[in-house]
């Protein structure tokens, strides 16, 4: 059909020739535009946002351009109610909707049914929205966060074995406490793969024996090369990890997600070693000094606590022990008397035997005769005098018990006294007992229990 004007569009399929009537604007403007919804349906578009317009009806209206062309865009209230962000002037936007036209002016435009932000900024709204939900969940509360080991054993490393980081910390470490163990579990710190290897790793040390605490980290980089520390999946393995976790990303400027969720936050790695590593000279300087304070405090303690014992020995005495010593003062004057009396029988028994010695020398009758009066006498004298000694040492024990029982608790109770206790305490007064209270009143003779049924206090003397 050459020479004529043809126009087909897939949806209508109409034709117009120079024979029909001519098409209306309207006309036209509806037609194209089914033709543009029908021929695109829904694209993806990423461009800069200007001239953003909101009008009271909710809607919002805008263009979205690159460095060489424009489109405009409405995006109405039923659709952009639901974002998590404002759009502002100049944002790099990823929209998703579908092309169409603006029948009342003829405007190409997109419809946008969702609007997010591109690059950089993605990331960094994805960050504010993990970080939302995961505070919301109680797990940056500093209620469930551990202590930190003050001088581990081991320490473990989730990291790159090749990167930074790594020998950052063992130079720091070796430097410090070099007695501390380190065991590097590697994983990938970069790229897509990094967080589940992150994951695995921070798994794989909570099942090692003898670790005490573990680092989780890298060096420096931009947002994207930090994006793995980011991610859910390990800001929640963190979170589950039975080893309390130090978090050591980047530099001291960043902050990522597992900073948020570790136990404790170091700004860099080599900061996190310092952080887990004493120095061993001022450690050893404090051991020292605590060595000899507690020297000095147990010998001050020792020194008064037995000072303490001596003072009271000397106050505390049982009655029983005075009786013990005075029964073995009597033992002892009881022996010192047989002595005696034994030592002066041996001296007579030899005086006599050199007087009969001399006797049968001499053998006077008459001397012996006198001898043996003056024998008897003597022997008669010396009976008396054993007997008085023994009568004196007895009376003298008999004066001696009756001080002793004059004195003694069960004497008093021997005349009709008796001691009330209660609960095993002395009760000296009427007015610390109640109606009721059971009591034990003891006997020189036995106790018994009581029942408490009337006070009678004493009146007060006017």
């Amino acid at each position: 059909m050459h020479g004529q004007n043809l126009y087909n569009f897939s949806d209508d399929s109409f034709s117009q020739s120079s024979t029909h009537r001519p098409l209306t604007v309207t006309e036209l403007n509806s037609r194209t535009r089914r033709m543009l919804e029908t021929h695109f349906g829904n694209v993806r578009v990423e461009g800069e946002l200007s001239a953003l317009a909101r009008p009271r009806s909710g809607h919002w209206y805008f263009t979205l351009k690159d460095a060489n062309a424009q489109i405009r865009c409405a995006m109405f209230k039923n659709r952009n109610s639901s974002l998590k962000f404002t759009p502002t002037e100049g944002m790099q936007l990823l929209i998703r909707g579908r092309v169409s036209l603006y029948e009342g002016r003829g405007d190409y435009q997109l419809i946008v049914d969702h609007m997010e932000e591109a690059g950089a900024g993605a990331l960094q709204r994805a960050f504010e929205e993990l970080k939302t939900k995961l505070a919301n969940e109680g797990l940056f509360s500093a209620e469930r966060k551990r202590n930190i080991p003050a001088l581990p054993r081991q320490i473990g490393v989730v990291t790159s074995p090749t990167g930074a980081a790594i020998k950052d910390i063992l130079a720091v470490l070796k430097r410090r406490f070099p007695a501390i163990k380190v065991t590097v579990i590697p994983a990938a710190v970069q790229g897509k793969q990094a967080s589940g290897e992150i994951v695995k790793a921070i798994d794989l040390a909570n099942r090692m024996p003898g670790l005490d605490v573990l680092i989780v980290g890298r060096g420096g980089g931009s947002l994207e090369d930090l994006w793995p520390f980011n991610e859910e999946p390990v800001a929640r393995a963190i979170a589950n990890s039975a080893l309390p976790v130090v978090s050591a990303v980047g530099h001291e400027i960043d902050f990522t997600i597992a900073d948020f969720v570790a136990d404790y936050r170091a700004p860099t790695p080599s900061a996190a070693a310092e952080i887990l590593s004493p120095d061993r000279q001022e450690w050893l300087h404090k051991l020292n000094l605590l060595s000899r304070k507690l020297n000095l405090h147990i010998q001050h303690k020792l020194q008064a606590t037995s000072q303490s014992l001596d003072n009271i020995s000397l106050r505390l005495r049982h009655p029983g022990e005075r009786l013990r010593e005075h029964n073995q003062r009597l033992d002892d004057l009881e022996i010192r008397l047989q002595q005696a009396m034994t030592i002066n029988l041996q001296n007579r028994h030899s005086n006599s035997q050199q007087l009969q010695s001399r006797l049968l020398r001499q053998s006077p009758a008459r001397l012996v005769e006198k001898i043996r009066h003056r024998t008897e006498h003597l022997s008669e004298h010396l009976q008396h005098q054993m007997q008085k000694k023994l009568e004196r040492q007895n009376h003298q024990l008999q004066q001696l018990s009756g001080h002793l029982n004059a004195v003694s608790p069960l004497a008093t109770l021997s005349r009709g006294y008796s001691i009330v206790q209660k609960d095993g305490d002395i009760i000296r007064d009427v007015n610390a007992l109640n109606p009721g209270d059971q009591i034990t009143t003891r006997f020189s003779s036995g106790s018994a229990s009581c029942t408490v049924n009337t006070l009678h206090p004493e009146s007060p003397k006017a």
